[in-house]
């Protein structure tokens, strides 16, 4: 590892120390607003909370064109069950596995804050011809791009725009989907208050959980068949429910809506008639389930607990103050059959595919959060798509389920995708000095996840935007990994980029060698 190659690993090890929720920017930004007061460099905060950092050119490099680096200040905040790590005031501790950093029991929010540090290294060093930067930073990227969003439409003076958020060193993004967060919210009725249940019947009490599971990013993991924490415990519960005296208490799984869920919970009553065969039912369910995906999660477990207060919950009591003061409220049968039935109706993976990429997922849905308290339950759906028609087409569908089971739909986060131009200068110029840094072809894909380009695109019509950035797997989830020499191979095309930009003509030269590239989908 050279010297800027550690510089940059410095740089994001400040990043890590500093917490960054989504829509909890505010520490990581007034930091990087000292670091750049540090070095004299002027910042500007938009209303949104996006901050921009003004960095002049070095010398001779005064009349090239501005270059915007890109990158948000969010990271997905998962951990590993049992971790007592707090997202809103505990540094990321990371870990190095050879060629690989990693953290210890939570995502290691190497997206996007790589991003940050090859941007901060590029904007100090003083050793490298470029042109004046702006380094625009975002906020809630990973709650809907709703920083990039809010984007003041005169904050940038730049006219090419590098995203660093892609996640295969060598591979140039030039389009992604565009999406919808589909909130959903349904009122369930206490158990007592329904009047159907048997005053003399008493229940059992269980905890069913579904763990274990591989998770990732619901754009760029989606097509690789992984198991949904939330569409398995439906799929568990689903002959359960159909017991008259099944009442549930609680569901929760997810934390965000761009992650596959890997844990999912609910805790429920049911009949005496039918509590002898939960257990064996849950086992013989999972056992379908561990095959089905044994590929693709090979840890899935699910479980079911009977829980203290059994047999002792009459089902005539839960819900209201009649039985205890301790007693749990349960939901009544009809709003936990129809719950289930909802969950297990709404679509989740791929729904279509390209037919101008191969292999590119076109649309797809990822059911991403459950929670539910005494009186409302929250889903959100999550879809993804690059031909509006066919996302207009799962959002009717996904809004006729909602409706059907009683509950309300709204969207929320919506966001534009973004069309490829594969005759930009900025790709053709990055092609050419790939190639002749790595005597390698770079590859030029179109990604199903969702950029901030696409939203940026829109409001800064005529901008040449191209995303790239060093190798990252397990994005979203604690499994996440950053290969460390692609850092410092990306960092290294960075600077011969910038370098290209100085020199005296701006017109593209020749690409050598033929470094033009192939249009692929991802392929994480």
């Amino acid at each position: 590892m050279d010297n800027s190659s550690r510089r940059v690993r410095s740089l994001f090890e400040m990043i890590c120390a500093v917490p960054r929720p989504s829509r909890r920017e505010e520490k990581i930004r007034a930091r990087l607003m000292e670091w750049a007061a540090d070095r004299g460099w002027k910042t500007r905060v938009d209303p949104a909370g996006n901050l921009l950092i003004h960095v002049p050119a070095t010398a001779g490099c005064e009349a090239a064109p501005v270059i915007v680096l890109q990158g948000h200040m969010d990271m997905v905040c998962e951990k590993r069950a049992g971790s007592s790590h707090n997202f809103d005031t505990d540094p990321i501790r990371t870990r190095d596995d050879g060629e690989w950093l990693t953290a210890v029991d939570t995502t290691l929010g190497a997206d996007n804050g790589i991003a940050l540090a090859l941007a901060l290294s590029l904007g100090e060093d003083e050793t490298i011809r470029r042109p004046a930067l702006e380094l625009l930073f975002t906020v809630d990227e990973e709650s809907g791009l709703t920083g990039a969003a809010q984007l003041a439409s005169d904050l940038l003076s730049g006219s090419v725009l590098i995203n660093l958020d892609s996640e295969d060193e060598g591979r140039f993004t030039v389009g992604c989907a565009g999406g919808v967060n589909m909130v959903m919210k349904m009122p369930v009725e206490p158990a007592a208050a329904s009047g159907h249940e048997d005053s003399d019947q008493r229940g059992v009490a269980w905890r069913v959980t579904v763990s274990g599971l591989t998770g990732g990013h619901s754009g760029v993991d989606i097509h690789m068949g992984r198991a949904n924490a939330l569409k398995n415990l439906a799929q568990l519960l689903e002959p359960l429910a159909a017991d008259p005296g099944f009442c549930l208490r609680t569901i929760a799984g997810g934390n965000a809506h761009n992650a596959i869920p890997r844990d999912a919970t609910a805790e429920f009553v049911v009949s005496p008639g039918g509590a002898s065969a939960v257990a064996a039912q849950i086992t013989e369910a999972t056992r379908q389930l561990q095959h089905a995906f044994r590929s693709t999660d090979p840890h899935l477990v699910g479980a079911a607990q009977p829980l203290s207060e059994s047999p002792s919950v009459a089902l005539s009591a839960v819900g209201s103050a009649a039985g205890s003061e301790s007693a749990p409220t349960y939901w009544s049968h009809a709003h936990s059959h129809a719950l289930i039935a909802l969950l297990n109706r709404l679509p989740d993976g791929p729904l279509s595919w390209s037919t101008i990429v191969p292999g590119l997922v076109e649309t797809s849905s990822n059911l991403a959060v459950v929670k539910g308290d005494s009186g409302t339950v929250n889903v959100l759906v999550s879809l993804r798509g690059s031909d509006p028609e066919r996302l207009q087409a799962a959002a009717r569908e996904v809004s006729s389920a909602a409706e059907q089971a009683g509950a309300t739909v709204t969207r929320e986060a919506a966001y534009p995708g973004w069309e490829p131009d594969t005759n930009s200068d900025v790709l053709h110029r990055a092609l050419r000095v790939y190639h002749n840094r790595f005597q390698e072809h770079a590859v030029v894909e179109v990604v199903h996840a969702g950029l901030e380009c696409g939203v940026i695109g829109a409001k800064y019509p005529g901008m040449q935007m191209l995303s790239l950035g060093p190798t990252i797997t397990g994005p979203h989830s604690p499994d996440e990994r950053l290969h460390l020499p692609s850092v410092e191979r990306v960092r290294q095309f960075l600077v011969d980029l910038l370098e290209d930009y100085c020199r005296v003509t701006e017109s593209t030269p020749e690409v050598r060698g033929g470094g033009q590239g192939r249009l692929l989908p991802e392929s994480r």
